[in-house]
């Protein structure tokens, strides 16, 4: 089925911005309260927050084959569990029904006061009821420099990396949607240098992980596996993920299982869920990987996505200081590739599970994913534009990532993932 929404040429009678994460290109999908104290499933142009239960309702998409209540819930699960060609049809129809062209809705007044509300009316929430969370350990300069930091630098990475993306399961319960303000996390910590006894306290060294993360649909039974060339099959969409690290409460507490309160406290995820069609355009070449990789891990053509990422840090009351520009088209590990294997030993695969890519460093020092490498464990201090520097994030810090794709023709992009730091709860 044709993408006739990605129309580059394509124009909105809704007004949108020239540099917009969202002109009608994009239409990617959320959840959100409006002003009547009505929860929704929506898209998003321009500034415009659309409310597709109403549009629903109203008769607008009844050439396609959807249940009454599709839209009339709380998380956009059973949408996503419809499949990519129902995806395709209601975006494609979306962007028929606001075409410049199309008056059918724009010469509607009645009709238009119940579909569209200006953003500043609605309120965003979590887009679907994550099931499962996977977070990936995907890309080689931020596994490399993590190695470095704390191992031999001339063997930082572990002979596995290389040949498998290595990944583990999250807190499904604490990813929380942009906005929603974090307590800094409190926990165990090293013993001090000659004591046997581990410190206990609020963290002092937070970080953010600058991630992107994708939503699968219904993909497989236990016991099946996914080929890589049927990924994108089962890729619902794309939103930023700030996956938050508590450094100190996670080195004492990572051997020899892995991540838990170091990392469990908080992942915070853009609203609204940008869909692998509309990012189609922005398809590029993989980096080349060190080693061929294993069969069910090989992929042919274009697998990656230029998508540019920033994470800034805002002191209150302050001016905020950008502090990391990278792109997601620096990731080892493709998504296609982390949900092949992912499945390789037959684990099923729901609507709404998330899969993080793990933090997105690139080649430069400026294009490093957290502040764990931005200041190399706090060695070398950031300036920030306040005059005050940082080794890691202070209470009160708001900590923005922004996200988008641009050729020549169309920017498509994710809006803000955000929040602000508050001190950790008393004991």
């Amino acid at each position: 089925m044709k993408i006739t929404a990605n129309n580059p040429n394509r124009k909105s009678w809704l007004s949108v911005d020239k540099n917009s994460d969202f002109p009608i290109q994009n239409i990617p999908f959320g959840v959100f309260i409006t002003k009547d104290d009505i929860i929704t499933i929506g898209t998003r142009i321009g500034n415009f927050a659309i409310d597709l239960g109403a549009l629903h309702q109203l008769g607008y998409f009844d050439d396609i084959p959807l249940t009454d209540d599709i839209f009339l819930q709380d998380t956009l699960n059973d949408f996503i569990a419809d499949g990519r060609k129902t995806w395709r049809l209601v975006r494609n129809k979306i962007a028929d029904i606001f075409d410049v062209t199309n008056g059918k809705l724009r010469d509607n007044a009645a009709h238009k006061d119940k579909v569209i509300f200006r953003m500043e009316d609605v309120e965003m929430q979590l887009p679907v009821a994550v099931g499962d969370y996977t977070d990936f350990y995907a890309s080689k300069e931020h596994a490399t420099n993590v190695g470095s930091l704390f191992r031999d630098p001339e063997n930082a990475l572990l002979p596995n990396w290389l040949h498998i993306p290595i990944g583990y399961h999250g807190r499904s319960s604490s990813i929380i949607p942009s906005g929603t303000p974090i307590r800094r996390p409190v926990g165990q910590q090293k013993p001090n240098k000659g004591e046997k006894t581990p410190n206990f306290g609020p963290s002092k060294l937070l970080d953010f992980e600058l991630e992107m993360a994708f939503i699968t649909t219904v993909a497989n039974d236990l016991g099946d596996r996914i080929a890589i060339d049927e990924t994108d099959e089962y890729i619902f969409g794309l939103v930023l993920l700030n996956d938050w690290s508590a450094r100190d409460i996670q080195a004492w507490e990572y051997a020899p299982l892995g991540p838990f309160l170091g990392k469990n406290f908080a992942s915070t995820i853009s609203p609204w869920i940008v869909t692998l069609d509309a990012l189609q355009p922005f398809r590029v070449d993989s980096p080349k990987q060190v080693y061929e990789p294993l069969p069910y891990l090989k992929k042919e053509g274009k697998d990656s996505l230029d998508i540019n990422l920033q994470m800034a840090i805002k002191p209150e009351g302050k001016e905020e200081t950008i502090v990391c520009n990278s792109n997601f088209k620096y990731m080892y590990w493709t998504m296609a590739q982390q949900l092949a294997h992912h499945t390789i030993n037959g684990c099923p695969i729901n609507a709404g599970d998330l899969m993080g890519s793990g933090t997105i460093s690139g080649p430069t020092k400026d294009s490093f994913g957290s502040m764990l490498e931005l200041t190399w464990n706090g060695q070398n201090p950031l300036k920030m534009n306040d005059g005050t520097t940082r080794k890691f994030i202070n209470d009160f810090d708001t900590v923005t990532m922004t996200g988008y794709a641009q050729n020549e023709k169309v920017r498509i992009g994710f809006g803000e993932c955000k929040a602000k730091v508050l001190p950790a709860f008393d004991f």
